[in-house]
């Protein structure tokens, strides 16, 4: 597994598994589901549940889309959230969205280009989904 940088913003971590979100890239896939946190040992803090924001990694399935990708279990980043982030320069930014792209076992997108905004976090971590992303907030 590649080991990924950190982000010096503040992300507030906000979507927990069960949530559903828009897959935003042009793979084939339309709404993704998270089932499991990949890269924190899957748990949270004591009585909390475990949950992921803008540059986090989880395991999900896709429950719209084309056959190819229905029931199976699929690597996703997340690239918007609703809960603001916390810039190092005191600037929040928010997105009007919860939205991922699937990614393969070395990290790069699946898709050839990625549909909206993306936010500046996860470039920072993955510079290979920043080459297909349309915009950069």
């Amino acid at each position: 597994m590649l080991f990924m940088k950190g982000i010096p913003s503040k992300v507030t971590k906000t979507l927990v598994p069960g949530t559903e979100m828009v897959c935003a890239d042009n793979s084939g896939a339309y709404v993704l589901h998270m089932i499991h946190i990949i890269g924190k040992g899957g748990g949270g803090k004591r009585g909390k549940l475990a949950a992921v924001g803008v540059g986090d990694v989880f395991s999900g399935s896709v429950r719209k889309g084309t056959p190819a990708y229905l029931k199976k279990p699929v690597r996703v980043v997340v690239i918007r959230q609703k809960a603001p982030i916390r810039r190092a320069n005191g600037m929040r930014v928010r997105f009007e969205d919860n939205a991922a792209i699937m990614i393969n076992e070395e990290n790069l997108p699946i898709g050839t280009e990625v549909k909206g905004a993306m936010a500046r976090e996860v470039v920072e971590r993955f510079v290979k989904i920043g080459g297909i992303a349309s915009r950069i907030v």
